[in-house]
This record gives C-alpha cells, sequence and structure tokens, in this order.
C-alpha cells in the first residue's frame, strides 16, 4: 500500500480538526464522501458548523470555492449559469453559475423549491452542466456539501427523493460536548481559526486518492452480502421507497475508502455495516403509517443489519 495515502489523509483530517473540535468522526465521513466521488449531506440545526467544515475543507485541499444560499426566490440559471446578450459583438455569452468549483456549499439547500433544487440534479451525478443544449464539463475533483436544517423547522421543503438519492452520505455534527464547547470558546478569542488555516494538499492529491480506492479489494461474498441489505429494505412494508443500485454503489464505493483510510487494502464486512446508516437511511421513504407512527429510518437500516447474516 502507498504510505504518501495515509499522509495525505492525515493531513486533511488534521486540517479540518483544528478548526471542527471533536467531531473526528463527522469530519471523517465527509471525507470518505469525498474520496468515494460522492456528495455529502449535512443535516443538523444552525450554528454547529456545517458551513465552517465546507469552507475548511475547500481551503484544505486549495480548492476553488462557491456558496449558494439557497432562498425561495432562488432560480435554476442562479445555480447552472445562463446566457447574457453582449450588445458590443452583437453575440450570447455564457456566464458561469457557482457550480464551476472544487468545493460548492449548498447552504440551507431545503429552503427553496424543488424546481430549483433539481437543478443539482445533472450536476451531481454527471459533474457536468447542460445549458441551451450545450454541455459544459465541471472541474475535478467537484464536490458537494449541502446544508440543511431538520424539515419540521419552519421554511423548509423536503429534498425531492432523486436529490437525496445523489449523496453519498448523511452526517449530523451535532453539538458539540462540554469540553470541546469549551475549547470553541477560547479558539475564537482573537481570530476565527477558519482564517489561519492554509492548504496542506492539491486538488490534483486528491484525484490521486480517488482513483487510488478503486483499486482496494472487494469479496464477491461481501458485495452479495451489500446486495443483501439493499434488498430487505425493498421489501420492507413500513417502506414507500427502498434502497436503489445507486445507492447499493454508494455503500461499494464508501466501504472502499474507509478500507483504505484505516490501512487495508481490502473491505472487510464491518465496513459496510459501519457506513449502511450514514449511506443508506437518508435514501428511504417511510409510508405514512410508519411516519406518524415515530419510526425513523435508520432505525429501519439496523434492523436490516440484524436480521441479514454477515458473511464470515
Amino acid at each position: 500500500m502507498d504510505a504518501q495515502f495515509d499522509t495525505t489523509v492525515k493531513k486533511i483530517e488534521d486540517n479540518l480538526a483544528s478548526v471542527i473540535r471533536g467531531k473526528p468522526e463527522s469530519i471523517r465521513l465527509v471525507l470518505i464522501a469525498l474520496l468515494s466521488n460522492g456528495h455529502a449531506l449535512l443535516e443538523d440545526v444552525p450554528g454547529t458548523g456545517k458551513t465552517t467544515l465546507a469552507k475548511s475543507l475547500a481551503r484544505s485541499i486549495d480548492g476553488v470555492f462557491r456558496r449558494i444560499q439557497f432562498t425561495p426566490d432562488l432560480l435554476p440559471a442562479d445555480i447552472t449559469g445562463s446566457s447574457f446578450y453582449n450588445p458590443k459583438d452583437g453575440t450570447f455569452e455564457f456566464r458561469e453559475g457557482p457550480v464551476f468549483a472544487n468545493v460548492l456549499l449548498a447552504d440551507e439547500i431545503n429552503r427553496t423549491s424543488p424546481r430549483t433544487q433539481s437543478a443539482l440534479l445533472e450536476v451531481m451525478s454527471e459533474n457536468q452542466v447542460t445549458v441551451e443544449g450545450k454541455r459544459r464539463a465541471l472541474a475535478r475533483p467537484f464536490f458537494v456539501i449541502a446544508t440543511q436544517n431538520p424539515i419540521e423547522f419552519h421554511g423548509t421543503y423536503p429534498l425531492p427523493e432523486a436529490q437525496l438519492d445523489r449523496f453519498a452520505i448523511r452526517v449530523t455534527l451535532g453539538y458539540p460536548d462540554a469540553g470541546h464547547e469549551v475549547e470553541v470558546l477560547f479558539s475564537q478569542n482573537d481570530r476565527h481559526p477558519f482564517e489561519a488555516l492554509s492548504s496542506v494538499v492539491s486538488c490534483q492529491e486528491v484525484i490521486s486518492l480517488q482513483e487510488q480506492v478503486k483499486a482496494v479489494r472487494f469479496d464477491k461474498a461481501i458485495a452479495e452480502y451489500i446486495v443483501r441489505l439493499v434488498e430487505a429494505t425493498r421489501h420492507d412494508p413500513r417502506l414507500r421507497l427502498g434502497i436503489s443500485p445507486r445507492g447499493s454503489l454508494a455503500l461499494y464505493r464508501t466501504a472502499q475508502v474507509r478500507a483504505r483510510v484505516l490501512g487495508r487494502a481490502h473491505v472487510l464486512p464491518e465496513d459496510v455495516r459501519a457506513l449502511a446508516v450514514p449511506v443508506l437511511a437518508h435514501r428511504l421513504m417511510l409510508d405514512t403509517k410508519a411516519r406518524y407512527g415515530g419510526m425513523r429510518t435508520p432505525q429501519i437500516v439496523e434492523e436490516v443489519l440484524e436480521k441479514i447474516p454477515v458473511p464470515r
């Protein structure tokens, strides 16, 4: 195995931990999403560091950072870009939207209409934008970090199922414990730690990491285990929508990344089990009876993990 991989990942994690205190597991999940060529959905109440994490990651990898503040009046063209008439030479020029970046922060994504949210569908799955019939490729790496408040909050819209399915991982930061919150207070006494943050790797190095994880060995028995897990959700009577093949592929890819980050060249069942809830739960849609009965999708994933035998 390439020792440089471990060194590079450690640099990014340490850099982010200097700003986001006491959340190593959340930081690792976001990195797993990035290295699997996926995207991350950060869901939590306001003020827990979601935006700071996105900005810190962009600076850590020396990438171009753009931010879209999602509001009810946002239009799809505000995201992808559009053509403008140039009266000087009588031609139309394309003005790039914020998606032309390495790290795109879709801030409070559930505060805009489903029509505008859907503008990200092609962007997130194909890394390209089609405007007026012309396709334009996006930069590499391209990583969307979307933040959203819990859907019970005033002025929010539930994300469409197709949109949720394009996020590799859903991460919840949560409040820091008392000790780390004291550190947060003192760390901002003079200035915010983000202001002192510098890049530790390049975008090209991130692309190299993304390619290396594809070589992590995946035993057929473990791949079959993933399929049995997702098939169980498709036949659960409490669900209107089970896991799609895109979801099983996301679990496959993120398990490869986790194995490599932990220093292994092969995937173990524990990689799949550790990532099942953050990768699969947000893709499930409860039926009305289960939703109002207090059921939550992570519970269903955990039940499936208990029910399906683990390969030896």
